[in-house]
């Protein structure tokens, strides 16, 4: 793909609120994530629907090109926490299909999300990245935890 096509890609792709229509798309996405869970489409749809309705502590944004097809998706919670003196938003997941990869959409994605926490007053966003601190530090993220997890069955 040439520059000039990723940049009419990108300037044409829409970033907007997800609805409970982009379901079935968020999860052909949510398979390119490359986690060590496989996607089980009962559980996604309870945690999708919660995502898209529960404005107050969840935000989920989708990548939409022009003909209605989703190729990306952001996914961040919310939580009021003590020691920063007001909210935090955490960026849980951020997929770009990976036929428009490297085209500007995992940024702008970024930047919506961004935009949306200044607007409810969010004081920080952080970004638990595992295979993708490099695209986080060029857009201006820094390094500043490592994050452990034990997983519960």
């Amino acid at each position: 793909m040439s520059t000039t096509a990723d940049t009419s890609l990108t300037n044409a792709t829409q970033i907007r609120p997800a609805t409970v229509q982009d379901a079935s798309s968020v999860f052909e996405l949510l398979k390119q994530l490359g986690t060590e869970y496989a996607p089980d489409r009962a559980a996604f749809d309870s945690a999708f629907a919660h995502a898209v309705d529960d404005r107050a502590t969840t935000l989920m944004l989708v990548a939409a090109q022009p003909a209605g097809a989703v190729v990306g998706y952001a996914f961040a919670t919310i939580a009021h926490l003590l020691h920063t003196n007001g909210s935090s938003a955490q960026l849980q997941e951020l997929v770009v299909d990976s036929s428009v990869q490297s085209t500007g959409i995992g940024t702008r994605l970024v930047e919506a999300v961004e935009a949306v926490c200044l607007e409810r007053g969010v004081r920080q966003l952080t970004v638990p990245s595992r295979g993708s601190a490099d695209f986080f530090e060029r857009i201006g993220y820094m390094s500043t935890a490592d994050f452990l997890k034990r997983v519960f069955d």
